[in-house]
């Protein structure tokens, strides 16, 4: 049975997509949504260039305000920024969250997201893993 994991950040543009993007190509079992609390309305290019670059960009990624998304089951909620954490609602089913903080790669340049990408692949998506299977 799939797992459906919410990744959420502040602006949805650059470290919640990179984290939905990886989880679903990396992390099997479980299929991976992002959002914003205040969605920017836009995927940073250099986030979408990395992702077509690394293969695993798919044309549905795209910034989500938390509306879009809130009224679905998720069975874990990631925070991937400290203002998303802090403001994460409530969920209308209990929904248990995790949180891994990750420095914004918006308006930085190109190896800013590279780095972003590794330490998500590297730190985030073993969390999830054990969170679901250890």
């Amino acid at each position: 049975m799939t797992k459906k994991v919410l990744v959420l950040c502040t602006g949805n543009s650059c470290r919640s997509i990179i984290a939905e993007a990886l989880i679903n190509a990396q992390v099997d079992g479980v299929e991976a949504k992002s959002s914003g609390v205040r969605a920017s309305g836009k995927v940073n290019p250099n986030a979408k260039k990395l992702l077509e670059e690394k293969g695993i960009w798919r044309e549905e990624y795209h910034s989500k305000t938390l509306e879009t998304v809130i009224d679905e089951a998720f069975d874990l909620v990631v925070t991937v920024c400290d203002h998303a954490n802090e403001t994460c609602p409530m969920f209308p089913h209990p929904t248990p969250k995790i949180h891994v903080g990750f420095e914004d790669p918006d308006g930085k340049d190109y190896e800013a997201f590279e780095a972003t990408y590794k330490e998500i692949e590297t730190v985030l998506l073993p969390k999830i893993k054990a969170f679901f299977w250890q």
